[in-house]
């Protein structure tokens, strides 16, 4: 069950820089969490799918697994992110968020954010590597906002909750 805390360090801690936005983030990934294992037996992922979410927070690692990119359609479907043609909805998404302990400023920014990786991304046929290059860029556009996560410190609290 190690890669349950290995995915709260990728999904659950995407923003640092206030505590509120720190702890909407780790009740985020509780959502996620909750189907990640039944996605990962779903599609028979093996273990590149965790080491692919435990390096996902890092610039230089490509992740290029189609797998990861399957993966995060799955979870987003169980969770009822997803419109028919496989986009975030926008309304659905601010809701799961605020629900969860964003405010609405932040949800709103992070659908925005969604919004533009998934326009970037459009031109890709293969629905999972577009998911993968829609991952990629919201990554990219955390760390611009220096929102990225410090994992110590998501870890700490994590490891005080199992």
């Amino acid at each position: 069950m190690w890669w349950k805390l290995v995915f709260v360090v990728v999904v659950g801690s995407a923003v640092v820089g206030t505590t509120e936005a720190a702890d909407a983030m780790k009740l985020l990934a509780s959502g996620f969490i909750s189907v990640l294992e039944i996605c990962q037996k779903e599609l028979n992922i093996e273990d590149g799918l965790i080491s692919d979410l435990y390096h996902y927070w890092k610039l230089e690692f490509s992740m290029m697994q189609r797998d990861t990119g399957c993966a995060l359609i799955c979870m987003t479907k169980k969770l009822e992110l997803l419109t028919d043609d496989g986009k975030f909805h926008h309304g659905v998404t601010k809701e799961f968020a605020m629900k969860n302990g964003a405010d609405d400023n932040l949800a709103t920014e992070m659908v925005s954010i969604i919004h533009s990786c998934e326009t970037k991304s459009e031109g890709l046929d293969d629905e999972c590597l577009r998911a993968l290059e829609v991952a990629k860029c919201f990554r990219v556009a955390l760390h611009d906002l220096h929102w990225e996560p410090s994992p110590d410190v998501v870890i700490t609290e994590v490891l005080g909750e199992m």
